[in-house]
């Protein structure tokens, strides 16, 4: 029941009588009576179960406290607290049940006010068992409004022999983080030790009682002691009060600016007036402009329903060959429509669901005494898990494609179980968690304008196929994006990776006819894309794709790309369940050489280790991977790897490369070494190399080497006299020379590769390159960058090689710029003090 309650600060409501299954259950309902009420923005809700992941609420006693992140301060719009009452209970942690949930959005300081009255009321046990079933809204509203002070006080409060003041500086008050460290600090000694505010006195070894102060900022607090070590104990205990400021402050800095950062002018299209921006990675290309369409989770309940094994195994065995069948159709259509290089990704579903591990796993449910339906899901759960929980990119995608055909299957076994989506008649912007690939082929572009999702990453299937049907799409939005109302006018901006939400109709004017220059200008790339990369003042660059298989080079070619500068062979291992034999590994790279015709291919050889694992290799485990045997460390480690590949790629080049064939960037054939650091590491990479191109009797094959490490970049010309080439993955370059995993979420927008330091590390490459006649190439993300791009050539790189839909606009950017323009920008980027002085340097040329 919910009902009114008398006017408190901060704004109170409150349900009582609530019944939520479970904890998440319970957050989410608090948050949307605070949603409601107009405190919080939706997305505070995402923050708060992102709390719960990080850090146990319950304070005590059946009470529990759920809130924001800190960080996520800015999306609170008013100060209140929205109360569950459940009088059944809810599990909350380790066998805990809150029965009193007291969800606080706190501007300022209010929560240190909120946790003052809680701390003081979970220690009235018969009056807090009243408030789990009274039906009175005020009752609970007035406990939550006292600020008496604790009975039993008698007189002022006088301080301890020994004692020191201190003025708050924490911008937040002292709320529970920092009290938890100064309750450790004080009970390291024997010693009494206490805190005053005013006339109330509390334990330095009791938290709650510390919490029952509410000290905000500017209050001025005494901290005294007496007995063994005081003088030692109130020393240690200033340096941890005193130690946490720079911290607290810095943690209220980044809340402040938490918004700011959101709303920071892009190289694009910007609004003019305020609005809300939700930032995530751009995925496809292109603006789009129409009210939101919030997809809910696709997840159904399945029941555990046992059958006799034998009824059992025959509905699954149907249900696997009637999805077959509905999986070869949907190739065939999608072949039709899209090409058979996207129609491949439901063939490799057929795959996976043919997988004997996934079925033998069912069956082995079964036997224990579940249903079909029931093993069936359990079974494709836990084996995507699995694949989700190695922390590998490519493998996460392929648990995404695993839980979309289990769902498949899923329908078959009992129709009742099928989950579908439904779009509303007018054209829509789709906001979902994540989406499968089979949803994703099957969207309209006439009704579908644009596509975000919570989760998700630029290279996985779902994005790859939103590119294929032209959706502006953005992904990794993050949580909060589940939380906006449905209608509400948006601006979805999937080059940026950005989301305006409640644009003004200025905005919306702006960004319609932004849109349409936008349409024309991408036209006219296109129709030139098949032009050289060659600046006004004739000054040319070599430009290719990024392509794994054979089946991807022809959409590339027909994008403007002259050859590949990059083959990832590592996908040749992590797509399949077992390491590729040296057969299988030279009728790929065949295949590869035909397709292209005579145009350059350069393969990178297999690039293992940091987030490329493989579990079928079964390499031992690292703590850090980035910084262990990864790369050529690992080839030089593991020749059964190794001598396979290059036997396989020589033999290729015997039967494949022409004798009078070119040399230098012009090879129909080259191989690349990843993760160099030393010359004696290219001198046996080169070693082993002659000695199998001997062997089979090949021709000479360009060798050069990636140069992703400082320590590479800074030996580039004593390595130049052992490689033909160096081919630059300025991605780990960044990684390596900012001492940021590129994998850690919080530290991602600052993991940029046009840091005047990598730009620094490029330029240092081409001077030790140059020295020796060497060509430079750029494979990794800022070659598909049009400024980006500009930069590289003006720091001395001849090729450029990145994903095929980037190349029109690339090209077409350094057709319009001089080598002699882009050398001075390319200087002037070098000298920026961070890199977002460096883009700058983007918008003010474009301005």
């Amino acid at each position: 029941m919910l009902a009114p309650t008398p006017p408190l600060t901060p704004r109170v409501l409150i349900r009582t009588a609530a019944a939520p299954a479970t904890k998440e259950a319970a957050i989410r309902e608090a948050a949307q009576l605070l949603v409601a009420a107009g405190c919080i923005d939706p997305a505070y809700e995402a923050s708060m179960l992102r709390r719960e992941e990080v850090a146990n609420t319950y304070l005590g006693h059946g009470v529990v406290i759920p809130h924001g992140m800190v960080d996520d301060r800015a999306l609170v719009r008013e100060s209140g607290l929205a109360v569950l009452q459940v009088p059944a209970g809810v599990a909350w942690h380790d066998g805990q049940d809150a029965h009193l949930v007291v969800a606080i959005a706190a501007q300022s300081d209010t929560h240190i006010t909120v946790l003052r009255r809680l701390t003081r009321l979970i220690q009235d046990e018969a009056r807090l068992a009243r408030l789990r079933t009274t039906q009175d809204a005020g009752e609970i509203a007035a406990a939550l409004s006292e600020d008496a002070a604790a009975s039993g006080s008698a007189g002022p409060a006088a301080d301890l022999a020994r004692s020191f003041s201190w003025t708050v500086d924490y911008p937040t008050g002292l709320h529970a983080r920092p009290a938890s460290a100064w309750v450790e600090a004080a009970r390291a000694s024997p010693a009494r030790i206490q805190v005053r505010h005013g006339a109330e006195v509390a334990d330095a070894k009791n938290l709650i009682a510390l919490l029952q102060l509410g000290l905000r900022a500017g209050d001025e607090a005494v901290i005294s002691a007496e007995g063994e070590d005081a003088p030692a104990a109130l020393a240690r205990l200033k340096a941890t009060v005193t130690g946490l400021s720079a911290g607290e402050k810095a943690a209220a800095a980044r809340a402040a600016e938490a918004a700011v950062k959101a709303a920071a002018p892009v190289a694009g299209w910007n609004p003019a007036d305020p609005c809300r921006v939700i930032p995530g990675i751009g995925a496809s290309p292109g603006l789009a402009i129409g009210p939101i369409h919030v997809l809910g989770p696709t997840e159904v309940a399945v029941p555990d329903e046992p059958e006799p094994l034998t009824s059992g195994g025959d509905r699954l065995h149907a249900a696997l060959e009637s999805t077959a069948a509905q999986l070869k159709a949907l190739v065939d259509d999608t072949g039709r429509r899209l090409g058979q290089a996207d129609a491949g990704i439901f063939k490799a579903q057929a795959d996976l669901i043919s997988d004997t591990d996934l079925i033998t796993l069912a069956c082995q449910l079964m036997v224990e005494g579940h249903g079909v339906a029931f093993a069936w899901n359990r079974a494709v759960e836990r084996m995507a898990g699995q694949l989700s929980a190695l922390g590998n990119p490519v493998l996460a995608a392929r648990a995404a494609d695993l839980r979309d055909v289990g769902r498949r299957v899923l329908a078959q076994i009992d129709p009742a179980l099928r989950a579908g989506h439904s779009l509303p008649e007018t054209p829509c912007i789709l906001l979902a968690p994540d989406l499968a690939p089979s949803d994703t082929a099957g969207l309209d572009p006439a009704r579908v304008l644009g596509l975000a999702t919570a989760q998700g990453g630029p290279t996985s299937h779902t994005a790859i196929l939103a590119r294929t049907l032209g959706i502006p799409s953005v992904v990794a939005a993050g949580a909060g994006l589940l939380g906006l109302a449905a209608g509400r006018t948006a601006i979805l901006d999937g080059t940026t990776g950005r989301l305006y939400v409640d644009p003004s109709e200025r905005d919306l004017d702006a960004a319609a006819a932004w849109r349409e220059t936008l349409r024309a200008t991408q036209a006219e790339e296109a129709r030139e894309r098949g032009l050289p990369a060659r600046t006004r003042d004739g000054h040319q660059l070599a430009i290719g794709a990024n392509v794994n298989t054979p089946d991807q080079v022809p959409f590339a070619l027909s994008q403007g790309a002259e050859g590949v500068g990059l083959m990832r062979t590592e996908f040749l291992f992590l797509e399949r369940g077992d390491t590729p034999d040296e057969d299988d590994q030279y009728a790929t790279y065949r295949a590869m050489l035909e397709a292209l015709a005579g145009r350059p291919l350069i393969v990178r050889a297999l690039d293992i280790g940091g987030d490329k694992q493989v579990p079928h290799l079964a390499l031992p485990k690292e703590e850090n991977p980035f910084l262990g045997v990864r790369g050529a460390r690992l080839l030089l480690r593991r020749p059964d790897l190794m001598e396979p590949q290059l036997r396989a790629l020589y033999r290729a080049a015997r039967d494949g490369v022409p004798a009078d064939a070119p040399r230098g960037k012009d090879a129909p054939l080259s191989i690349m070494f990843p993760m160099i650091t030393s010359v004696p590491e290219v001198l046996a990479l080169r070693g082993t190399c002659e000695r199998i191109r001997a062997e089979i009797g090949a021709p000479h094959v360009p060798l050069g080497i990636m140069i992703e490490v400082p320590a590479a970049a800074i030996q580039a010309d004593a390595l130049g006299p052992h490689c033909d080439f160096f081919s630059i993955g300025t991605n780990d370059l960044t990684q390596y020379a900012l001492a940021i995993d590129r994998q850690n979420t919080d530290l991602a927008p600052e993991a940029d590769s046009l840091h005047p330091a990598v730009l620094r590390l490029v330029r240092m490459t081409c001077e030790g390159a140059a020295r020796h006649g060497r060509f430079v190439g750029v494979c990794g993300g800022i070659a598909g960058d049009p400024f980006g791009a500009g930069l590289l050539a003006g720091l001395g790189v001849h090729e450029l090689s990145m994903t095929p839909r980037d190349l029109p606009a690339v090209k077409a950017r350094l057709r319009a710029a001089s080598l002699a323009d882009l050398k001075a920008l390319a200087e002037e980027a070098c000298a920026q003090p961070d890199a977002a002085s460096v883009r700058a340097l983007d918008r003010e040329a474009r301005a």
